[in-house]
């Protein structure tokens, strides 16, 4: 019975990974789309100023917009939830792969929020919920971790 539980616990998870991870990914596949094509921004009224976001120098990296590392970073996420029952090696480090690139993930998100907070003094609607999906598969992936955990085995 227990056992049963926690797979269940472990699909549910997986889902809301997946579906955070398409979230973040159409988020920056729309961001990638306006800064490479250069097209207006739609920002709902009051919810900050994302034409000042998008156009400040930290909406590059490289030379690439930042939006494309985040259809990078959500892409993957996505993969590899896709690739536990293809190969053993996802089986066996799923998580760990999850956590290290959600944990990279939102990291860079909270030095980007730092940005709109302090330096740009201003927000994106369509970065906070970049950094709101990465969060939530930072967060499911450590829950996936500890119900995991050798110590939580019965």
């Amino acid at each position: 019975m227990a056992e049963t539980k926690t797979k269940i616990q472990r699909n549910t998870s997986l889902h809301i990974i997946q579906i955070a991870a398409l979230i973040g990914f159409l988020d920056s596949l729309y961001l990638t789309y306006i800064k490479v094509f250069n097209a207006p921004i739609y920002c709902t009224p009051g919810l900050g100023d994302c034409d000042v976001v998008n156009a400040s120098r930290y909406s590059i990296l490289f030379g690439i917009p930042l939006a494309v590392y985040g259809m990078i970073g959500f892409g993957l996420v996505f993969l590899i939830t896709l690739l536990d029952k293809k190969h053993a090696f996802f089986a066996e480090y799923q998580n760990l792969i999850l956590f290290g690139i959600s944990f990279a993930g939102f990291l860079f998100s909270l030095y980007l929020t730092y940005l709109e907070a302090f330096v740009i003094r201003a927000f994106c609607q369509w970065c906070v919920l970049s950094a709101i999906a990465m969060t939530v598969i930072f967060i499911t992936t450590i829950v996936r971790l500890v119900v995991k955990s050798p110590s939580n085995k019965h």
